[in-house]
């Protein structure tokens, strides 16, 4: 009986620090990902009002380089730098920038021509993506 509690706490030990280790383990940069998908602003915003859920299946969590006009420039509610880029319609792509990236630029104008690799997390009203680096 002691043999097995010993055995259960010391896997239970080992898992706890697997799970610390994980949990704690830092990003990857933006700038070194290979992107899955490239393509425009416009397309990847139609992918999503024309089918929703493939749209899901395809760029969910993955890494998108999207290429479009600058809306708008605003910070979000945490301070962060985000772009709204145009999709031809009364919504668009809303790209918040990887406040990780070092030497990041932040000042992007409207009607300005940009390309951001980040990562795609759905729609809201706008097709949402995330830690999003510029790319040249």
């Amino acid at each position: 009986m002691k043999k097995l509690f010993l055995a259960i706490l010391i896997l239970g030990i080992l898992g706890a620090a697997v799970g610390f280790y994980f949990y704690n383990k830092p990003l990857d940069a933006m700038a070194g990902q290979k992107a899955d998908f490239k393509l425009t602003a416009e397309e990847l915003f139609n992918a999503f009002e024309n089918d929703e859920a493939a749209a899901n299946a395809k760029y969910l969590d993955k890494v998108v380089e999207v290429r479009g006009k600058v809306l708008e420039v605003k910070p979000d509610e945490d301070g962060k730098t985000g772009i709204l880029l145009d999709a031809g319609g009364m919504f668009g792509v809303n790209c918040k920038l990887d406040d990780l990236a070092e030497d990041q630029r932040q000042n992007f104008t409207e009607g300005e021509e940009v390309s951001l690799k980040c990562i795609c997390t759905g729609k809201l009203m706008d097709v949402v993506l995330v830690r999003c680096v510029e790319v040249e």
